[in-house]
């Protein structure tokens, strides 16, 4: 049994990627700002902690043989620009070396879509294809990569790093798309949205976080993209959100206007999470979309 240390326990993905831990035998350790929540899976143990303020206390307490990182700055809108993320690149090197010096062997990071080129041609982006983040938030990440990678080696450590492309689900902010018209539908209100031309690859937020799990517990090096390998655009997700919520007659579709710089295409190339890491999605993007509906639907009705 190894024991497993989670940051970002209470986020979005962190909590979908425990029960799949603990479900594969691991000794569980889940860290947050947060307390823990109400239905969290039995056999996890939690422990309270800010990374920026010290990243090494917990792991000290710990003593984890394997990290499985996922904390970062989030807030919707602004981490793209924030420099919250030069503090999270200085707390993420922290932690690793911590981990390493207190006898960790593998760490696996959650890194994102956003340090590939997004001026390329539209096909499918695999781990090896050009990295020129546009963004701070994607350079933060990709240089985090960089320089854990290079000191892998050094530190005694497997280096696991999961490049998220787009995900949805249950507890997502609604000021992201899917979250933002499900909700809309589900309280009977219009959802204005733009054309919805772009393709993108989405996957469930609790595949994404059960890909993790397969991450950690894998011995599979360097970066691996985290998405279904599916191209849907937009449009075809929007109106698929309609169908399920009964409503399409409430979709304004191209009535706000498309975002200066947004890619055409992002699209992820999953040979290596599907024949290394040995991890396929088990829900399918309608039937996922359905049941975040539902999930809003049963929001509105107990508010």
């Amino acid at each position: 049994m190894s024991r497993v240390l989670v940051t970002g326990a209470t986020g979005f993905i962190g909590r979908h990627a425990l029960e799949p831990l603990v479900g594969a035998g691991h000794d569980v350790h889940a860290l947050s700002r947060r307390a823990a929540p109400p239905h969290s899976p039995a056999g996890v143990h939690w422990h309270g902690g800010d990374l920026l303020a010290d990243s090494a206390s917990v792991v000290e307490h710990v003593l984890p043989d394997r990290l499985l990182h996922l904390a970062w700055y989030a807030e919707h809108g602004r981490f793209w620009t924030s420099t919250e993320n030069v503090r999270w690149v200085e707390a993420t090197l922290g932690l690793v070396r911590a981990f390493a010096a207190a006898g960790g062997v593998r760490a696996v990071c959650a890194g994102t879509c956003a340090e590939y080129d997004w001026t390329t041609d539209g096909k499918a982006l695999a781990e090896d294809s050009p990295q020129r983040p546009s963004t701070l938030y994607g350079a933060a990440k990709h240089a985090t990569h960089q320089v854990l990678e290079a000191a892998a080696g050094e530190l005694g450590i497997e280096l696991g790093w999961g490049r998220v492309f787009f995900l949805y689900g249950p507890d997502e902010d609604e000021r992201r798309l899917v979250a933002s018209v499900a909700g809309a539908l589900a309280r009977g209100e219009r959802a204005e949205t733009g054309a919805g031309n772009q393709r993108r690859d989405l996957m469930h937020v609790g595949d994404v976080g059960a890909a993790f799990a397969a991450l950690v517990e894998s011995d599979v090096r360097g970066a691996v993209n985290v998405a279904s390998g599916e191209d849907r655009t937009l449009r075809e997700v929007i109106e698929a959100i309609g169908r399920a919520a009964g409503r399409p007659d409430l979709l304004d579709i191209g009535a706000l206007p498309p975002r200066p710089g947004d890619p055409e295409a992002l699209v992820a190339d999953v040979t290596r999470l599907r024949e290394e890491v040995g991890f396929r999605p088990r829900v399918a993007l309608d039937e996922g979309l359905a049941a975040t509906v539902e999930w809003w639907r049963a929001r509105m009705a107990a508010s």
